[in-house]
């Protein structure tokens, strides 16, 4: 399953990804509820991360979302594999990658904000390699990277 371009895609690509996340979540025996789907489209159709308070006032109106359901939605849906919390940014971006096995690599623009998540699958086999020697066993990595993109470049 891959995610919408970031704020660049249909209306058609992001219902199909919002049933294939639907499919996704219920094969695990969980369900996409409503106010789920309504925060993981509105990370689709952002053009990059989006703060939850941002995401809570383009919510706001709809009568079904205080800050608590949101955080827990955001939660759900990073768990889910669905979504990544940016840290440094204190910031939500949807997933772009089905298969990352739990390591999302950013690449951070500090001039635009925007951000880009790669496949980096050597990394991420390092990481765990390292960490496992320690005895410690990765739940989830995510590695954050600034820089200027080649945009913000030329």
């Amino acid at each position: 399953m891959v995610s919408p371009n970031f704020g660049h895609s249909s209306r058609k690509e992001i219902e199909k990804f919002l049933v294939d996340a639907g499919a996704l979540v219920s094969e695990r025996g969980q369900r996409l509820t409503e106010l789920r789907k309504h925060v993981l489209r509105l990370l689709c159709e952002q053009d990059g991360p989006i703060k939850a308070y941002d995401l809570l006032d383009l919510i706001k109106g709809t009568g079904i979302a205080k800050p608590p359901t949101v955080y827990r939605a955001l939660r759900f849906l990073q768990e889910a594999g669905l979504a990544h919390k940016i840290e440094s940014l204190n910031a939500f971006v949807v997933c772009n990658h089905s298969c990352h096995n739990n390591t999302a690599v950013f690449m951070i623009c500090t001039s635009c904000g925007r951000s880009e998540e790669i496949h980096a699958h050597e990394t991420a086999r390092t990481l765990n390699r390292e960490v496992n020697m320690t005895n410690f066993s990765v739940e989830r990595a995510v590695i954050e990277t600034h820089g200027t993109c080649g945009t913000c470049t030329s």
